[in-house]
C-alpha cells in the first residue's frame, strides 16, 4: 500500500465525519477515489476506516462506549441468573 492511499482514506474519513456523513467502504471509497477492492484487500485501510467509524467528531469514542455498557448489562443479568441458579441448588440441598 501506498502512503498517499493511506492519505486519501485519512482524508476521506475526516472529511465524512466532519460532514455529518456515514463512514462506510463504499462512501470512503467514493470520497477517496480508490477502488472498493484496494481497501477490502488492504487490512490496514479496513482499520483505519473501523477507528474513524467508532471515533465522532469530537473525538469521543461512541461504538465502544455503547458496546461496554451493553457487555455490563449482559454481565448482570447473568451475575443474577447464577445467583437465582446457586439459591436453587442449596434448596434442592437442603431437601
Amino acid at each position: 500500500m501506498t502512503s498517499p492511499t493511506l492519505n486519501q482514506i485519512e482524508r476521506a474519513c475526516a472529511d465524512l465525519a466532519r460532514d455529518g456523513q456515514p463512514i462506510t467502504i463504499a462512501a470512503v471509497a467514493e470520497h477517496a477515489r480508490v477502488s472498493r477492492s484496494t481497501i477490502y484487500r488492504n487490512p490496514e485501510l479496513r482499520a483505519v476506516i473501523e477507528h474513524h467509524r467508532q471515533t465522532a467528531p469530537d473525538g469521543s469514542i461512541i461504538a465502544i462506549t455503547d458496546e461496554l455498557a451493553t457487555l455490563r448489562q449482559a454481565v448482570q443479568t447473568l451475575a443474577d441468573t447464577v445467583r437465582q441458579h446457586d439459591t436453587q441448588l442449596r434448596r434442592l440441598a437442603r431437601d
